[in-house]
């Protein structure tokens, strides 16, 4: 590199969805809503909640990439974040030093940040209970990280496998997290309506003793399974 980059990238104007939307989306299952965007739009399986009693949350996306073992770009993004806002910390998912503790979670509570998201590791799990804010990672461990940059805030980036950008809405609940894009969740919001309705109607009729779905029992009678 000729030049070395700047500390800091931040993107300070973004789009933001309608709040009204967002709203739509508070206590939605995110089983749901991966039904309401054709079953993908999760993390991976890895990243999970470090208190699962409370990993409840939406919110809009703040994105900030850390790089492995620094956390310059999440200190950014606490400084630009708004109440109601989601940090998304992407770290190459670097496991090897925590980028988020409870000092940082406490911060964020402090500032309106709903939640937390990253595809590395935290320490302080003790106190990141106490202070309550959900946070998601894929690990735990004591090792501290440095703060030196790059780093990056409000730019797209590639989390647990899914891309994520400024202005998309994150849910999360004790199974995991699922991103919205912006530019579909008018569709989500209105395709969540439909698998609700659907999953309500289901569950009725397994709670009246439905063993099997219809589909199964005339696939069964189909020349498409063979008995042997």
């Amino acid at each position: 590199m000729i030049q070395d980059p700047p500390l800091l990238t931040i993107k300070r104007d973004w789009e933001r969805p309608d709040p009204a939307l967002v709203a739509r989306l508070d206590g939605a299952m995110t089983g749901h809503v991966v039904d309401a965007m054709d079953g993908s739009g999760a993390l991976v399986a890895a990243i999970k909640p470090v208190d699962p009693q409370r990993a409840s949350f939406v919110g809009v996306a703040l994105t900030c990439d850390t790089g492995p073992g620094d956390n310059l770009a999440v200190m950014g993004a606490l400084a630009t974040a708004r109440p109601g806002d989601v940090i998304v910390a992407a770290a190459d998912g670097f496991s090897g030093s925590a980028i988020i503790g409870d000092n940082v979670c406490w911060m964020a509570r402090n500032g309106g940040v709903v939640g937390i998201v990253t595809d590395g590791v935290v320490r302080d799990a003790a106190g990141i209970r106490e202070i309550g804010v959900p946070l998601f990672a894929a690990g735990i461990t004591p090792n501290s990280c440095a703060r030196n940059g790059p780093g990056r805030v409000g730019l797209p980036v590639v989390c647990g496998g899914v891309a994520i950008a400024s202005g998309d809405v994150v849910v999360g609940d004790a199974d995991g997290v699922v991103v919205v894009p912006r530019a579909r969740l008018a569709e989500v919001v209105a395709r969540l309506e439909q698998v609700l309705a659907a999953e309500k109607a289901l569950q009725a009729r397994i709670a009246g003793g439905l063993t099997h779905t219809q589909a199964i029992a005339d696939l069964l009678k189909s020349d498409r399974v063979r008995y042997v």
